[in-house]
């Protein structure tokens, strides 16, 4: 097999942090006041200035809260499962492993007594009909280590007694999501607008607003994740008070990400572009005889992180040692090549590789890659 001769643009196609944005450049940061506090009126302007444009963005519901966090989505996620849960059981699901971070979370640290966990294997969304909407649900819109997603919101309904907590980091931005579904919504910047590590994002709807204004949680709750005081919501976070202090330099990097999905043409445009980046994979798949999708069913296939398996005869008589081995010289290849860099599945994951289809992924970038895994597949099986 002849090596490839186009090469991507951008080789990053990394899960998170994930690629910057077309064009960017450190000329972007200009405008960053740095070495001043906070809480001045020029800083906390540029906090609100991030939540506002998110909020537009993304035309979240007019009467959602929506906030900056510290500790990346992880550290939004926790602290509505800190500040929320506690008052009623909890179903919450796991098909990959931030998903079961959470069954970790509510098991083993919060230790609810009734909690159904819904926990299947990579690749496999639970049984959507077996939750229980009157406990409070916990779950991820899409699985950033399975590249599985949900299909939609419907199997949400919306007469709810429980609240939905939704785990979004992978999927906002780049795929239609019904917001009146979910009571929270958790992200961080470093997915899919190539933003930097650190940051997260809580939405709030009205019914969690009022479970925090009515709710005494059964457990001490840190200040980095306290979102209400004494069922006080504390309003300033929702506006450019956050919690503890924020990287400017991260914060002016999220609004120019922000002002570029919308010279673009918004979030619908964002969609279109990861939507294109899957079915891309997905021609490239249908005509091969080495490789497949992890997510075997087309509605819940991931248009982000989209991983792959090999199931060539060669590959698969190996042991999972052995796999990941010719694996790590599939990946050096494509990296020395300078065409790709870090695709390698996740760590606990089956082995397998895993690219970004985000929004900041070029269409053209995703169809000369291919080609590349291609020849360095066919390189590493042909010199064993």
């Amino acid at each position: 097999m002849e090596k490839p001769t186009l090469r991507p643009n951008n080789p990053n196609f990394s899960s998170g942090p994930c690629s910057k944005r077309p064009g960017w450049t450190l000329d972007a940061l200009k405008g960053t006041p740095t070495g001043r506090s906070h809480r001045s009126k020029e800083c906390k302007n540029k906090l609100n200035e991030a939540i506002v444009k998110s909020k537009k963005v993304l035309k979240l519901p007019d009467d959602y809260l929506l906030g900056i966090m510290p500790g990346s989505n992880t550290g939004a996620l926790e602290a509505a499962m800190w500040c929320l849960l506690g008052g009623r059981g909890v179903d919450v699901m796991a098909w990959e492993n931030f998903g079961k971070d959470w069954v970790i979370d509510v098991l083993d640290e919060l230790k609810i007594k009734e909690v159904n966990s819904h926990v299947t294997d990579y690749g496999i969304l639970p049984d959507l009909t077996k939750i229980n909407f009157k406990n409070d649900v916990i779950f991820t819109w899409n699985g950033t280590t399975a590249g599985v997603k949900v299909p939609n919101g419907d199997w949400i309904p919306d007469d709810r007694e429980g609240l939905t907590i939704c785990d979004a980091t992978s999927g906002i931005f780049a795929m239609e999501m019904d917001y009146k579904k979910c009571d929270v919504i958790t992200w961080s910047w470093q997915k899919v607008l190539g933003g930097e590590a650190a940051h997260g994002m809580i939405a709030l709807s009205p019914r969690a607003v009022k479970r925090l204004e009515t709710h005494t949680p059964p457990w001490p709750v840190p200040k980095l994740f306290r979102l209400a005081n004494k069922q006080k919501l504390i309003k300033g976070i929702f506006d450019g008070s956050t919690i503890n202090t924020p990287s400017m330099i991260c914060t002016e990097d999220v609004i120019d990400a922000l002002n570029w999905v919308d010279s673009v043409g918004g979030i619908d445009e964002l969609v279109k572009i990861s939507n294109e980046n899957l079915n891309i994979v997905e021609q490239w798949i249908d005509k091969s005889e080495w490789f497949e999708f992890m997510c075997k069913e087309k509605d819940k296939r991931s248009s982000t992180s989209i991983t792959v398996l090999i199931k060539d005869e060669w590959f698969t008589k190996f042991n999972e040692e052995d796999q990941r081995g010719v694996l790590k010289k599939l990946f050096s290849l494509l990296e020395k090549e300078g065409v790709a860099n870090d695709i390698n599945g996740y760590p606990k994951a089956p082995p397998s590789i895993r690219i970004w289809g985000g929004s900041t992924v070029q269409n053209s970038d995703m169809k000369a890659l291919l080609p590349w895994i291609d020849w360095a597949y066919n390189s590493v099986k042909n010199n064993a």
